[in-house]
């Protein structure tokens, strides 16, 4: 019964001065899955997310049920706060600090803590806490310890290739999915106040788009980096010693490109080649002649990529021309390594919002 909730979880709530009003859920979007995620990062928050549920620390994860208007995030978007920690934003820093003592409520009574946040109006523009935009959010505070077992579904999606379906309801249903794994969790909770009757949010947040990367070089580090900060993740192919020490942050790696990694049950999104190596790249390219995968980059002039396709047959040429990006990257200026790094990582990131969204 609701009377027998924590205090922490009565339904009456007012955000920092942005007011808490019935109103139907009309208007509202949430999020839209795509083959991969088109846009965000997840992972630092899921990751920090399963290791605090493996030590049954306090902690609570925002998840972000509705948005309407002009915000900083879209349904869907998540963040962590663990007592004096945060990992991930909701908003350009004006909600985190209320967002983290409501957090911090719903840990301490398990329950789920819900929460209205409305800058639409004039007024609210130059309130304590405001966003500087017109929109709204509509937030499940979820307290972390109350859904035991759920960082085997976080790990699932981080380890990558499956998507994590997300469901809550308005009277404290949650549920999760990932790879083959499901759990359901009844947690305390009052009325959202915002609705009448029991509401459901589907919110599937899709796996994580993934490249390959064919060969190292002095842009490999830089780029690892760029592109796991974004939420890419990334497969390296790299045998040479010399080059081997620069992929220490991708997230799988090997020897060869054999069949084996070609088939290895992972999706891959793009292929980057990159050896710095004339026959290496000729390899990597009848290789990839051979997939599907939908962006193939290549490193180096347009004179070097001529002289590649002249080594490779007519069919091989038909299947890569489509797909491929020669030379690689975003003519953004810069000289070096970390700008071709980041050339790189920015067309990635462009095409990456555009195909996500088909």
């Amino acid at each position: 019964m609701e009377q027998d909730l924590p205090a922490a979880c009565e339904p009456a709530a007012t955000l920092a001065g942005h007011a808490v009003t019935d109103i139907g859920a009309r208007g509202f979007q949430g999020g839209s899955a795509a083959a991969f995620l088109a846009a965000g990062n997840p992972r630092a928050v899921l990751q920090a997310a399963a290791m605090l549920a493996r030590q049954d620390a306090p902690a609570a994860l925002a998840l972000v049920l509705e948005t309407e208007g002009s915000t900083y995030v879209r349904a869907g978007a998540m963040a962590l706060f663990a007592q004096t920690v945060q990992v991930g934003w909701l908003s350009g820093g004006c909600l985190e600090p209320e967002l983290a003592r409501r957090a911090m409520q719903a840990d301490a009574g398990e329950c789920i803590e819900w929460i209205d946040v409305d800058t639409r109006e004039d007024e609210a523009l130059f309130s304590g806490s405001a966003m500087g935009c017109r929109g709204r959010l509509r937030i499940a505070l979820l307290p972390v310890r109350a859904l035991r077992g759920v960082e085997a579904l976080f790990e699932a999606w981080i380890d990558g290739g499956t998507t994590l379906q997300r469901s809550l309801a308005s009277n404290g249903l949650v549920q999760m999915e990932a790879n083959g794994i499901s759990r359901a969790w009844q947690v305390p909770a009052g009325s959202p106040g915002w609705a009448r009757g029991t509401q459901h949010w589907q919110l599937p947040l899709p796996r994580p788009p993934e490249v390959l990367m064919l060969g190292a070089g002095p842009e490999t580090h830089a780029l690892l980096g760029l592109l796991h900060d974004l939420g890419w993740r990334t497969s390296l192919v790299e045998h040479r010693p010399r080059w081997l020490a620069c992929g220490d942050r991708a997230d799988a790696r090997f020897d060869t490109l054999s069949d084996d990694v070609l088939r290895a049950g992972r999706t891959f999104d793009a292929a980057l080649v990159m050896h710095h190596s004339f026959e290496l790249d000729r390899d990597a390219l009848e290789a990839l002649a051979a997939t599907s995968i939908s962006f193939v980059g290549l490193l180096g002039p347009p004179r070097r990529r001529d002289d590649l396709f002249k080594l490779l047959t007519p069919a091989q040429r038909d299947a890569l021309s489509a797909r491929l990006r020669s030379p690689v990257g975003l003519d953004l200026g810069g000289e070096g390594a970390e700008a071709i790094a980041l050339s790189i990582a920015a067309q990635l990131q462009d095409w990456r919002a555009n195909a996500g969204r088909t």
